[in-house]
């Protein structure tokens, strides 16, 4: 319902909705009581835990009780039904090992490949704490900032700071 195709004419007590179609049964205005077109709007408001979904096509009743109708008797000739592995319950150790091969997997890029020359890295440490990851962040953005030069309007480059061994300044 569109609130700019609805009129409400107060001394003639009367309510006038107009269409947004040009032809068919419901095309053009009409004029009704008041209380008429409340009662018709209250009938599409739904009473508590009511569902008011309406399925169509795919998801209708009928498609959808012909497809478990199919499904449970083949057709002779009909191709064998996909059968779908069920997934594996692994111990926890060998899935954490799994993580290279799972990102392999979906990204289609080997994570322990060497981005320059293709051989093989191997896993050194995992690093989980926050400042020795901050520090090496910041060391790799300076030296990324360093390799880019000054800027090209002829203004120099920002200073970078340098922190000696153990973070001190």
């Amino acid at each position: 319902m569109a609130l700019e195709r609805l009129q409400y004419d107060g001394p003639g007590a009367s309510v006038r909705y107009r269409s947004d179609k040009r032809v068919g049964p419901t095309a053009g205005t009409e004029t009704v009581d008041p209380l008429a077109f409340l009662a018709r709007l209250v009938t599409h408001i739904p009473n508590k835990h009511q569902v008011m979904t309406r399925y169509y096509g795919w998801y209708a009743n009928r498609p959808r009780g012909a497809r478990r109708k199919a499904a449970a008797a083949p057709a002779a000739g009909a191709p064998a039904p996909i059968e779908v592995a069920e997934p594996e319950a692994l111990p926890l150790g060998e899935a954490r090992r799994r993580w290279a091969e799972l990102l392999r997997r979906i990204y289609e890029v080997d994570p322990l490949a060497c981005p320059a020359c293709g051989g093989a890295m191997r896993i050194l440490a995992f690093i989980t704490e926050r400042a020795v990851i901050d520090r090496i962040l910041a060391h790799l953005r300076r030296a990324r900032d360093a390799a880019r030069g000054p800027p090209p309007d002829g203004r120099p480059a920002p200073p970078t700071a340098r922190r000696g061994p153990r973070g001190s300044p």
